[in-house]
């Protein structure tokens, strides 16, 4: 059949449809038979899920028990404290006590079981620079009960009260009180790719999630995010990394869990024990998950930013993770729901990218990097995405798909507006989508083309 969308007759004869993540639901588009599907390995989630999540915490790696950590601390368990750091908005880290799949409530269970007053456990949200999570957020996904019986306290990288452990890289370092002052620390988190410190969890709950601002500075510096091996999977001499890590290891943290989830968000491992080493053993099978081999490039990716999309800053983890495949002078399509209350992020990052756009495509690296300009909040992720254009060669190499930011604040941002696809009024994101891959097709005669069907939680090596 031949369709005709404004961008010349395209022969559709044959086309195939995909379905694309989007929030808790998919999309579904045709894309050209040829299209090849990037995606990780098929890993079965858990069988018995509960079963296997409680043998986890019956034998952690290199560590005590949270029973044994217990028994061993001087004080009485009705009056020991504990803090647990968990992830932000940005980690789809399964949490919700109510659910048959999630790692907090093992966590609360046997704390209570051995006495551990809910009263004296603080949960300690890892919000990093990130804004404070909402009440509704927390309900969500933590579950009614818990956000209601126990204390949940949302990080300040600006607090005046953070607790100083020391110097590091030259930095003064300080930790979230509330953790430091505990008599128990745990760290919880999700264990995936990180377009900046090679993977999530581990010693990132501590560094950036609770640590102050002039930590960040340093973790998130011009230097660090220059770095070449500031990328997906990589940790042998990686800054950010190795920062982080040196900052955890100054914190007393006894107890870590780590999770991983597959591309249905099915739990599919669960390490806990010593943070470094329970990590390690959960990096070791996210290589095996998630890093997908290409033997060629593509005019045309298609990609969705994940669940974590939700605005615009987060949203380049996605568009990232497509860079390997993409051809010189092709076509990135990104989709992202940014659906949060700020759906393109924080002011800093709105005056960072007006910024950005006012400078031009490689001088806001030069401008971040001299001697007259102050660090600013968010002008890590501007940076990242100045080099994502650099290296696709421009702004029209990205089409950004979302319907949740307003068609004349898209325009102003970098990238090719998807609303300039369909009638700026319409809300039909699936729609958008389509006529993106129909324009991107119109552009170059019989373009190869690829489809990353879990977007950024997929790592393409050549």
């Amino acid at each position: 059949m031949m369709m005709s969308n404004g961008y010349g007759k395209i022969d559709t004869k044959g086309w195939k449809k995909v379905n694309i993540e989007y929030l808790e639901e998919y999309l579904t588009v045709e894309v050209p038979p040829e299209c090849e599907i990037l995606q990780m390995q098929d890993i079965p989630p858990l069988k018995e899920v509960k079963k296997e999540i409680e043998n986890a915490f019956d034998h952690p790696i290199q560590s005590k028990t949270i029973e044994e950590i217990i028994s061993s601390h001087e004080k009485p368990a009705n009056e020991i404290t504990v803090a647990i750091a968990v992830s932000d908005n940005t980690r789809p880290v399964p949490y919700h006590c109510e659910k048959d799949e999630n790692i907090l409530s093992p966590i609360l269970s046997r704390l209570e079981k051995k006495g551990i007053r809910k009263e004296n456990i603080k949960i300690i949200i890892g919000c990093g620079t990130h804004a404070p999570t909402t009440l509704e957020w927390k309900k969500k996904s933590f579950g009614e009960k818990v956000s209601q019986s126990y204390q949940l306290i949302d990080h300040d990288c600006y607090s005046k009260d953070l607790i100083l452990v020391g110097d590091v890289m030259g930095v003064p370092v300080s930790i979230n009180k509330d953790f430091m002052q505990a008599d128990i620390h745990i760290v919880t988190g999700l264990v995936e790719a990180h377009f900046m410190a090679g993977a999530s969890g581990g010693r990132k709950a501590v560094c950036p999630g609770m640590v102050n601002i002039e930590a960040t500075r340093v973790f998130h510096g011009p230097q660090f995010m220059a770095d070449k091996h500031a990328d997906n999977l990589i940790f042998e001499n990686n800054p950010c990394h190795e920062f982080a890590l040196e900052v955890a290891r100054r914190v007393r943290v006894d107890y870590t869990v780590n999770v991983l989830i597959n591309g249905d968000h099915r739990i599919c491992g669960v390490y806990t024990g010593d943070l470094e080493q329970s990590h390690q053993s959960a990096v070791e099978q996210l290589e095996q998950l998630s890093i997908v081999r290409i033997q060629r490039e593509y005019d045309i990716v298609l990609t969705h930013a994940g669940k974590g999309a939700v605005n615009h800053y987060q949203a380049i983890k996605g568009a990232w993770g497509a860079l390997p495949a993409l051809k010189k002078d092709g076509h990135i399509i990104l989709l992202a729901h940014n659906q949060d209350q700020e759906p393109i992020g924080s002011q800093y990052y709105k005056d960072l990218m007006k910024k950005f756009m006012e400078v031009g495509l490689g001088h806001f690296y030069p401008l971040i990097s001299s001697k007259d300009w102050n660090f600013t909040y968010d002008q890590w992720e501007v940076q990242k995405w100045e080099q994502f254009f650099v290296r696709i060669g421009g702004f029209d190499h990205l089409i950004y798909c979302t319907v949740n930011i307003l068609p004349e604040i898209l325009d102003r941002l970098p990238g090719l507006s998807g609303y300039k696809l369909i009638e700026n009024s319409s809300k039909d994101i699936t729609a958008m989508v389509q006529n993106a891959i129909y324009y991107c097709y119109s552009q170059k005669k019989y373009p190869s083309m690829a489809f990353i069907k879990e977007g950024p939680y997929v790592v393409l090596k050549k």
